[in-house]
């Protein structure tokens, strides 16, 4: 019996499946807090001539306006492919409390490959971290894009 997707993954995957139709790579993010979401954002890099608008960042800005306030300490986000290290730099600068990424990015990812930016000494906060809700969908949804854009 398959495990029933949690609605902000859910929510993200479709973020993700926009932004792969406006010509984005297909990444959504939600931030959540207490069951709520607070800010949502996908991919917009080539829209806004903008090579820091991945979604991560696009949805902290959002939520810390929201909100009113520097730090996300009681909010989490869910992101549809591992977040890259810049993006796992502002996770932890935003104090995000969870972070759950669907994907993995064995090349580009910040979090479980590449610089793993949680686990260095420099890191001053560590998120929890899930990963693989949404694995499936989230890494059809990039080979998806991907191969329309090679073919």
């Amino acid at each position: 019996m398959a495990i029933p997707l949690p609605q902000p993954m859910h929510r993200a995957l479709q973020l993700a499946q926009a932004a792969a139709d406006a010509g984005e790579v297909p990444v959504g993010a939600v931030i959540m807090r207490d069951g709520v979401e607070i800010a949502a954002a996908s991919n917009a890099m080539r829209a806004r001539n903008d090579p820091t608008a991945h979604a991560e960042i696009l949805a902290i800005r959002a939520a810390a306006e929201a909100l009113g306030q520097l730090r996300l300490d009681d909010c989490e986000l869910w992101v549809t492919l591992e977040p890259c290290a810049m993006c796992a730099g502002a996770i932890a600068h935003a104090r995000l409390a969870r972070l759950y990424y669907a994907a993995a990015d064995p090349k580009g990812g910040g979090v479980d490959h590449g610089p793993r930016v949680f686990t260095q000494p420099t890191c001053h906060h560590r998120p929890d971290v899930y990963s693989g809700l949404g694995e499936a969908q989230a890494a059809a949804q990039l080979r998806q894009f991907f191969a329309a854009k090679r073919g």
